[in-house]
């Protein structure tokens, strides 16, 4: 549930980019969608509402998604400023370039990597393999962030809003799948050990 609420936010960007040029009428009020100026404007208004709606349904607010919300507010809002599309389709490449630097950061630095302190307590798995998947997901953020700039400045503004909807659900279940893939041998060991001892 919070995975998708999460995605609503860049749903509707898509949806209204789709009605550029139309005209909105609600109660005399009218509209016109002005591409993806209004889009980015929905963006940011549904992205700050989503996180008080997020937290009552989980009952938290992580980190990431407030530097995401103000990442969406800074950029976004620069967007509509200066009337330039750069600002935002910098944005996601920005923000993962600097996941990609804080996880890095925190295997190199740190006794803990930041997967192994927010899952660790949960989940046994040897040092090595936490390395592992915290270096994976730094390549993730890493490549995420180039692709973006790649289809932002090769492609037609539709493609990249287009890639900016589809991209983000695909790379997000390809990391949860790799991840998944990482982490289950020793899953299937700990789920034996238990069984085992509820045995004996």
């Amino acid at each position: 549930m919070k995975q998708l609420l999460e995605f609503i936010p860049i749903i509707l960007f898509f949806t209204v980019y789709q009605f550029d040029g139309e005209t909105v009428e609600i109660m005399g009020w009218t509209h016109t969608i002005a591409g993806i100026y209004s889009a980015t404007a929905v963006l940011i208004v549904s992205t700050l509402i989503s996180l008080p709606i997020i937290y009552w349904v989980s009952g938290e607010l992580e980190k990431r998604l407030l530097w995401t919300a103000a990442a969406v507010a800074v950029f976004g809002g620069a967007t509509l400023a200066f009337q330039n599309e750069l600002f935002i389709q910098w944005k996601p490449s920005i923000f993962n370039w600097g996941m990609a630097l804080a996880f890095g950061a925190s295997q190199v630095f740190g006794s803990q990597n930041f997967l192994q302190r927010l899952m660790g307590q949960q989940i046994k798995l040897p040092d090595r393999i936490w390395t592992r998947i915290c270096w994976v997901w730094v390549a993730h953020f890493t490549i995420v962030g180039i692709l973006n700039l790649v289809v932002a400045y090769r492609f037609p503004e539709a493609t990249w809003v287009s890639y900016k909807l589809w991209s983000g659900i695909a790379f997000t279940v390809l990391l949860m799948i790799i991840t998944t893939l990482l982490m289950s041998p020793w899953l299937k060991g700990e789920s034996e050990e238990n069984q085992t001892g509820s045995e004996i």
